[in-house]
């Protein structure tokens, strides 16, 4: 059915709001059936450089599912970097690296964290105050790798600053041992 709306739509004009609610739509349905080919082809099948921003952050907007977010994320940062605003930017991007550091976690736990996908310095102390040790193990060192070289609202150092807060908190004993009298 999207096929044959966007085919008319070629055929006769289509008010702008009415084509991008038409290739929202369609690019949802295809990213919820996990069709990140046809998604990508459908984004590329848009001519209006305009019209394909908007369908896509709205689309990100819709909060869909994690891969269909990181690959919203991941599209909107390598084709429209510069026509975002600074604030937009740092929010797809930690959205971005949030996603990736949800998918190092084991796959029945993510829904414990989804709602922190896009605050992923969040997501780290969640995981700390859990004493999930293991799992902020492999997400630091995914952040690592994420952040090089990219400004999303928070740095390696915060990161640092946050493991060390814990570190030091697991180390604090709320009690003073006694001496043994004889």
């Amino acid at each position: 059915d999207y096929e044959l709306c966007e085919e008319w739509g070629h055929l006769y004009p289509i008010p702008r709001e009415d084509l991008i609610n038409l290739h929202r739509e369609h690019l949802l349905h295809l990213l919820e059936r996990g069709d990140m080919e046809k998604a990508l082809q459908l984004l590329q099948r848009i001519e209006d450089p305009g019209v394909c921003l908007a369908i896509s952050e709205q689309s990100l907007d819709q909060h869909p599912n994690l891969a269909a977010s990181h690959f919203l994320a991941d599209y909107l940062t390598a084709h429209f970097y510069a026509s975002l605003t600074a604030a937009r930017r740092n929010e797809i991007q930690a959205l971005c690296i949030g996603s990736k550091m949800l998918l190092t976690l084991p796959e029945l736990s993510r829904v414990n964290y989804v709602h922190l996908s896009s605050r992923p310095l969040l997501m780290l102390e969640q995981l700390l105050m859990n004493m999930k040790v293991d799992w902020v193990a492999v997400a630091v060192q995914t952040l690592h790798q994420l952040l090089a070289g990219r400004e999303i609202g928070f740095t390696v150092e915060d990161i640092d600053n946050l493991l060390s807060k814990y570190a030091e908190k697991a180390l604090n004993f709320p009690f003073t041992l006694k001496e043994k009298r004889s």
